[in-house]
């Protein structure tokens, strides 16, 4: 078992630094955000259970040789109060960190949902109270706001969509009708879903860098995929300049004519712009809108087959191969 240990440790360090860094830094999720999303989660969940598997592997070491066994003589230790000859303190302490890292994130991912369900709740409450529907669109909010704001808001049988008056004063119709698919794309696809699990990674190690750069990957990434969805009902450069347009009223600045949108929608392509693609977006959610009218304003072609096909078998062997080293040891 200590084979197994050694090696799923070592998985684990490739994951917690240079094979997500790589990731945040390549330019290619930006041509097909759906295929990078599924290796994100590929690595977070294979990242985590090498983690607690090689801390685990090791702790059982003096317990027998193989996990079934471990776990077995570990529990009728427990019972009898002793350990066997060859405990050292470094197994009890591997042990107790196996335990104590995976309840906390079990934990600190339950303790995730239950805030932000009952934070969706009031919010379902506060926008029935203080908006009007949007005629003829079934399930839209209007609020009266002067910002340019659009959000969508799930919840079980009684998801919205909600838009500022600012929002709607600011775009023409063919540029709210590119926000409202946009929002209805998170609805349908559940990418609040994604973004807790990564919210809830953040905040169970927060000391742990790759956790915050993974987590504004990923919501960049969401956006992507939400702007494809608002590709199908308008073309790339309406919802390039609704972008642009919400994007600069939201910075403080007076809201520009057609042209200017035009104009900061490619002045955000090139200098969102690097020779290997797109830049990693910052964490605020403003700072998103460079890297996505870049991919608007100047298209790239979606990975081949072969690389798709090539990534998601990467996808499936890291999810695979650690817990097939944990349960094989």
């Amino acid at each position: 078992m200590i084979t197994a240990a050694a090696l799923l440790g070592v998985i684990a360090l490739l994951l917690a630094w240079p094979v997500p860094l790589a990731l945040a830094r390549a330019g290619w999720p930006a041509r097909s955000p759906g295929v990078a999303l599924v290796l994100w989660q590929a690595i977070a969940l294979s990242g985590g259970l090498s983690m607690i598997g090689s801390l685990l592997l090791y702790g059982l070491v003096p317990f027998g040789a193989d996990l079934g066994a471990g776990v077995s003589a570990l529990s009728g230790d427990l019972r009898a109060g002793t350990l066997p000859v060859g405990t050292s303190v470094s197994h009890v302490l591997a042990l107790g960190a196996a335990i104590l890292l995976g309840t906390h994130l079990l934990l600190n991912l339950l303790a995730t949902f239950v805030r932000a369900e009952r934070q969706r709740r009031r919010h379902h409450t506060l926008i029935a109270l203080l908006s009007d529907p949007l005629h003829g669109q079934p399930g839209m909010r209007v609020i009266d706001h002067p910002a340019p704001v659009a959000y969508c808001l799930p919840g079980a049988g009684h998801s919205a969509t909600v838009l500022s008056n600012g929002l709607l004063r600011l775009l023409d119709a063919e540029q709210v009708r590119a926000v409202i698919a946009h929002e209805q794309a998170h609805l349908v696809q559940q990418h609040h879903l994604v973004l807790l699990a990564f919210k809830s990674w953040h905040s169970a190690l927060p000391w742990f860098p790759i956790a915050n750069r993974a987590e504004n990957a990923v919501a960049l990434l969401v956006e992507m995929l939400a702007d494809d969805h608002a590709r199908r009902v308008v073309d790339d450069h309406t919802l390039a300049r609704a972008i642009a347009l919400t994007g600069f009223a939201l910075a403080g600045f007076a809201a520009p004519s057609l042209g200017e949108a035009d104009a900061t929608a490619r002045a955000a392509a090139s200098a969102s712009l690097t020779e290997k693609g797109p830049v990693a977006a910052p964490e605020h959610a403003a700072q998103q809108v460079m890297p996505r009218v870049a991919r608007l304003v100047n298209p790239a072609v979606p990975l081949r087959y072969s690389a798709t096909a090539g990534a998601l078998t990467v996808s499936v062997v890291l999810l695979a191969g650690p817990a097939f080293i944990l349960f094989a040891a």
